[in-house]
């Protein structure tokens, strides 16, 4: 069983990339693989492994300035969801696009376990801070879904829509993890919106904490991972990857005959041309070919 573990951190890095060997040194020892970003903010990704290389590194990270109060989401896999390692540096842990300073103030945090009574207040607007391929796999009941194709798109449509959401009562924002919240409640806060909640570990902490009888959640939580999809209790859900154009496609996606494994999906059928749709189809039988004997065919290293 390996396990996975779902990070970040909001912290002071003057220097991020002398922190980017050890790290990434480390993981490599301990057999971690998965994705760590660094920058002047702090931390952010997620990582598998054995337990105890997963402790080991989380105990390093740990280290770091402002990161001992590190909070981090546990789930397993029964095989490695990631190819490779990358520690990378970047301007920004998520990338909003804009100078907003969680550490400035953000909205308050509702444990999974209030959160239900929270979104169902009358005068409470819910707002589903993922992006549109994120949100078609599963999100909360009459949550707002602002049709987002990437996270730096979600201050302009703020904008678009704050005279709406000034009018409610009360702002309740949710996400995968919590990170892309802590942004996007910050630059509520920051454009004058006061009463703004987000769910305290995200949508992950949600499945992981409350019982499935009494949730308000349907689907599954696209993870950026080979899972895919996680649903209730963190198991892996029943969505796959299109290795065509990256998108989660469902079983009933994956009934169509427009889905070809490893080619394309319904989403992007007819967007590639034949050179493109060849190349696909001979990487996914190379791919077919090395998992028969028993090797990794993508990925290197680092």
């Amino acid at each position: 069983m390996i396990q996975v573990a779902a990070l970040y951190r909001f912290a002071s890095f003057p220097d991020p990339a002398a922190l980017r060997e050890p790290l990434l040194d480390l993981c490599a020892v301990e057999g971690v693989k998965g994705t760590l970003l660094l920058a002047t903010e702090g931390i952010n990704g997620t990582i598998a492994g054995p337990s105890a290389g997963i402790d080991r590194v989380l105990s390093h990270i740990r280290t770091l300035p402002d990161c001992a109060e590190l909070e981090v989401k546990f789930s397993t896999a029964d095989t490695m969801p990631f190819h490779r390692l990358k520690v990378r540096l970047k301007r920004e842990i998520v990338t909003m696009g804009e100078a907003v300073d969680p550490h400035a103030g953000v909205g308050t945090y509702v444990a999974p376990a209030d959160w239900n009574a929270l979104i169902e207040q009358p005068g409470t607007i819910v707002i589903d801070t993922r992006n549109d391929y994120e949100v078609r796999v599963g999100s909360f009941d009459g949550a707002v879904d602002p049709h987002t194709a990437s996270f730096s798109d979600f201050p302009a449509w703020f904008r678009a829509h704050r005279d709406e959401i000034a009018g409610a009562e009360r702002v309740a924002m949710f996400c995968t993890g919590g990170i892309r919240c802590e942004k996007a409640t910050a630059l509520l806060k920051a454009e004058g919106i006061e009463e703004v909640h987000h769910l305290q570990g995200g949508i992950l902490k949600y499945l992981e904490d409350v019982p499935e009888a009494e949730s308000r959640w349907h689907g599954e939580c696209f993870v950026f991972d080979e899972r895919v999809a996680v649903g209730h209790g963190l198991v892996p859900g029943t969505h796959a990857l299109c290795r065509g154009c990256r998108m989660p496609v469902s079983p009933t996606d994956r009934a169509s005959p427009l889905y070809e494994e490893g080619v394309s999906c319904p989403a992007c059928h007819g967007t590639r041309d034949d050179d493109a749709r060849a190349g696909y189809a001979e990487r996914h039988r190379q791919a077919k070919l090395a998992e028969a004997r028993g090797e990794t065919h993508v990925g290197a290293k680092y």
